[in-house]
């Protein structure tokens, strides 16, 4: 299996986020994952979650790196990957309604398939996966599935 990877240098301040997020885009399209495609803005949120932690939280350069993987334009999955030097394990919070920082590792752990991390030299690597499924392509028309759903979506109360 063949797998392509991209990989951009994160200087240590914020504003390199936002530029992390755009080049993320252009390599995204560049790998055939179209702009309309729901799988771009949820890989978009997650770099942007792992960058900014890298930024805020290490005060350090990083390298952000996203792996496609092989089996033609709609199967594979698409790794993330934010390296920095820092040694200490990315630590999971739990925010408060009324907090303003806290929640990227909840997103992270809420969007992809699969997350962790690992040491990487002097420093860490955090990654997520996500899957990317082919896309249903009905061949018959078929009547809309019923309104059931097994998920439960609690409002958050503030």
């Amino acid at each position: 299996m063949q797998v392509l990877q991209v990989q951009l240098e994160v200087g240590p301040d914020p504003a390199e986020v936002g530029r992390a997020r755009r080049w993320a885009r252009s390599r995204l399209a560049g790998s055939g994952i179209g702009d309309d495609e729901p799988l771009t803005d949820t890989l978009v949120l997650l770099i942007s979650e792992l960058v900014t932690n890298a930024v805020v939280h290490t005060g350090c350069p990083a390298v952000l790196r996203m792996l496609f993987g092989g089996g033609g334009p709609e199967a594979g999955t698409v790794r993330v990957e934010v390296a920095d030097a820092s040694d200490r394990p990315p630590r999971p919070r739990h925010a408060e309604c009324a907090d303003t920082n806290g929640r990227g590792l909840e997103l992270v752990d809420g969007l992809a398939d699969r997350w962790g991390w690992q040491r990487e030299g002097a420093g860490k690597s955090i990654w997520c996966e996500v899957d990317r499924a082919a896309p249903a392509v009905p061949t018959t028309p078929q009547a809309p599935p019923a309104a059931t759903s097994s998920a439960t979506v609690s409002p958050v109360r503030c």
